[in-house]
């Protein structure tokens, strides 16, 4: 192709390697420095504070955007893409459907590659496949800001002008041949030393090497061991693809100047027993092979994908997983810093969270009010979270493939643009207020209960600790449900394959019709989709009916242990053992497989975040024998323990929080866990009553002193702090927290945990 002169530029300066600083370009520059620089860049990774002193905060630097409905020269694109968000190919020019990867130049330019185009080899052979140089003029919400957008300055065009490739390509009979997204689906990209580009694709899936005018110079390299995907040009007849298709090398990092190369698989292999492993592979470019040197990763779900790998280390790299959801449905949008010399003692790589990109700070206000995910936080809810740089200074660069025109995160109904975003991690002082605040079944007033969504939004919101019901499989797989019985939690009333399974049981003396857990294996309990509990109540939540599966424990505990707090401290746990008794008396007893769980997590000590909470004191007994982390036992305001009424014990749960009582608790327990009107009795009225001496009791006794549940609708608010007469609408739970806070309690569980940090924040 034909090179602009600033593009010759760039090429030779890259090529001699050309130390150059990076510039968050705005319309006032500051000499030495960048657009608001305090000087406190660059501790990002492993680089963490200790905890209790300082902690690192994601704040958001710059953001950038390239209109979604951009198009750059050439002949048109998008006969064959989708509709969608008012869109309709073709268009009159080449879509820029997002960014799938980056190279940074160093002077404040990148060059950024986009994919296939529109997501399948079937509608993009009109799409060429390019890398576009690109200039962020970033918005730092600042006098003298940028003006946010991003300049497309020139291109390079992939292409086998070389007649390098020996199968039939969309552009074979022209003279530049000009590869397109029916031929690769181009993913990431790495520049080594000599300007020469190695790029990642997801249909071989294939290493593909460039010079640094996009001309291929030597013939795809296949990946090892016969692994291909349905794509894969050499497919034989018959043979069965062992990747997935759009599951190939996504992420790619590199070093030593580019020499070796660690392509990453973006999913599972077809046959693989973990459908969370994610093998990461070692090339070697001067000896032009694969060096036989595979690691292991563990997506947090088996569903995610990772988007981009950068090296920040000889051993150590970034690594962007995200799930396939957008919008306010995002789960997981994150970075996380792996180091291929530690292994966990299952034998995957270490993984620590660098960044979630659901929850950075916008203390500047950038492009506040302009979709979701813009205000004082801000999140990267699109789709495909797709790059990840660390800049020179240290800062992180994040951005996105739009999948034009599909993607609508941030305003329904149109299209997302491209964004590129710089955020720092900034240094603040941890405080603690004394309360822990627990995110009820996960924040479960505004995501369905016991979903991974539920409980990323319960860290979202600043809570301490999260709360996972546990009950079993029939395959004794802990899962996470409010109870075994799940047509109430999941969609398994529309699945006529498991009709037959609605029975009725007797749970703790009480009869109970549905279908319960212990009666189907995990694989085919992953057949099924949460849904809203309470959709009178919560109808918004129902938007979400149909999108998440029902997670295991195991996965429960990797997102707390792979999280953080708003004050950088570990998330805590605090699994609820759900009917111990029963679960003992049909073979599927509770303790060992969490005490096992607990163990393979690295969460089986006294200093570990978690407590293990119980309505039963037998179970509690036992467990106090098997594990040193923390025991809670819940105390209803009625009832007993049924473990003591199937042992004709005639204690009640009114004899337990008795000052003799609680001493006898505080010999296996370290929490009392209340109900609020045992806490707060309410009045005839409804209204809230005296407070009883059961906090204080508590204490004496040696014992932390817990109250369940607080929740923000009118239903379950007492009389005066109720907004209207609509029991679905919102009163003031700031002032029902206010009065139970008074007592001492020492944490508090809420569905809605964003509102409860807020209330213990307001008291000082």
């Amino acid at each position: 192709m034909t090179r602009s002169p600033l593009h010759a530029r760039l090429l030779g300066a890259a090529a001699a390697g050309t130390a150059l600083a990076v510039v968050l370009t705005s319309g006032a520059a500051v000499a030495g420095g960048h657009p608001g620089d305090d000087g406190a860049h660059g501790n990002t990774g492993r680089e963490r504070p200790g905890h209790g002193t300082t902690h690192l905060v994601p704040t958001l630097e710059g953001r950038a955007t390239l209109s979604a409905d951009f198009l750059a020269e050439g002949p048109p694109s998008g006969a064959q893409a989708s509709a969608a968000n008012g869109r309709q190919g073709p268009w009159d020019g080449q879509v820029i459907p997002g960014f799938s990867a980056m190279v940074d130049n160093g002077d404040g330019t990148f060059w950024a590659q986009p994919d296939n185009g529109f997501g399948s080899q079937g509608n993009s052979a009109d799409f060429l496949l390019r890398s576009y140089l690109v200039k962020p003029d970033w918005d730092t919400g600042r006098r003298g800001s940028g003006s946010g957008e991003i300049e497309v300055l020139d291109h390079v065009s992939y292409n086998d002008a070389n007649h390098v490739l020996d199968f039939d390509i969309v552009r074979g009979d022209t003279d530049e041949r000009l590869l397109t997204g029916a031929d690769f689906d181009v993913e990431s990209v790495v520049r080594a030393d000599d300007g020469t580009l190695w790029v990642g694709e997801e249909f071989g899936p294939f290493l593909l090497h460039f010079d640094s005018g996009g001309t291929l110079l030597e013939k795809p390299y296949p990946l090892p061991g016969g692994l291909r995907s349905p794509q894969n040009p050499y497919l034989a007849d018959g043979e069965v693809p062992t990747v997935r298709s759009s599951r190939g090398f996504e992420a790619m990092a590199g070093v030593q100047g580019g020499r070796y190369l660690y392509p990453v698989l973006e999913g599972a292999l077809v046959d693989d027993t973990d459908q969370r492993r994610r093998v990461i592979h070692e090339f070697d470019t001067r000896r032009g092979r694969y060096t036989g040197r595979t690691w292991d990763y563990q997506a947090d779900q088996e569903a995610n994908v990772l988007g981009d790998a950068f090296a920040v280390g000889r051993d150590s790299f970034w690594i962007v997983e995200r799930d396939d959801f957008e919008g306010p449905a995002s789960v997981t949008k994150r970075v996380y810093e792996i180091d291929l010399s530690e292994t966990d003692r299952d034998g995957y790589v270490r993984k620590e969270l660098v960044l979630d990109a659901l929850r950075v700070e916008n203390p500047r206000g950038i492009d506040a009010g302009e979709g979701y995910g813009l205000g004082e936080t801000y999140a990267l809810p699109v789709q495909s979270f797709e790059t990840v740089l660390r800049l020179r200074d240290g800062r992180i660069l994040i951005g996105n493939d739009n999948n034009y025109p599909g993607n609508a995160a941030r305003t329904p109904g149109t299209p997302d643009d491209t964004e590129m975003v710089v955020i720092d991690l900034e240094k603040r002082r941890t405080r603690d207020d004394g309360v822990t605040v627990v995110g009820h079944r996960g924040a479960s007033g505004d995501r369905p209960e016991h979903t991974l969504a539920a409980y990323e939004q319960a860290i979202v919101q600043c809570a301490d600790v999260i709360e996972p019901d546990v009950v079993p499989t029939k395959d004794g797989v802990l899962v996470a449900r409010h109870e075994n019985e799940i047509g109430g939690t999941t969609d398994v009333a529309e699945h006529p394959e498991f009709a037959d399974r609605r029975t009725t049981k007797t749970i703790d003396g009480k009869r109970v019709t549905g279908w319960f857990t212990e009666d189907f294996t995990l694989a085919e309990l992953r057949t099924l989709r949460a849904t809203e509990r309470l959709p009178e109540l919560r109808p918004d939540n129902t938007a979400y009916d149909g999108l998440y599966q029902v997670p295991t424990l195991d996965e429960v505990l990797d997102l707390a242990r792979r999280s953080e707090t708003c004050d950088g401290e570990p998330v805590g746990v605090a699994p609820e053992t759900k009917h111990p008794t029963y679960f003992d008396s049909v073979g599927l007893s509770l303790e060992a497989p969490l005490v096992a769980e607990l163990r393979a997590n690295g969460l089986d000590s006294r200093r570990a975040p978690v407590v293990v909470q119980s309505f039963e004191t037998a179970n509690l007994r036992e467990l106090d024998r098997r594990t040193d982390v923390r025991l809670a036992l819940n105390v209803s305001a009625s009832g007993a323990p049924y473990d003591l009424v199937a042992s004709g014990d005639p204690r009640t749960y009114a004899d337990l929080v008795t000052p003799r009582g609680l001493r006898d608790v505080a010999r296996y327990a370290d929490v009392v866990s209340l109900e609020k009107d045992v806490v707060v009795p309410r009045t005839a009225e409804g209204t809230l009553g005296r407070p009883t001496s059961v906090v204080r009791d508590a204490h004496r006794a040696g014992l932390d002193a817990y109250a369940w549940t607080f929740r923000a609708e009118n239903q379950f608010l007492p009389a005066e702090h109720r907004s209207s007469a609509d029991p679905a609408a919102r009163g003031d739970l700031a002032a029902e927290l206010d009065t139970f806070l008074d007592t001492g309690l020492d944490g508090v569980f809420s569905d809605q945990p964003g509102l409860a940090v807020a209330a213990v924040a307001a008291r000082g």
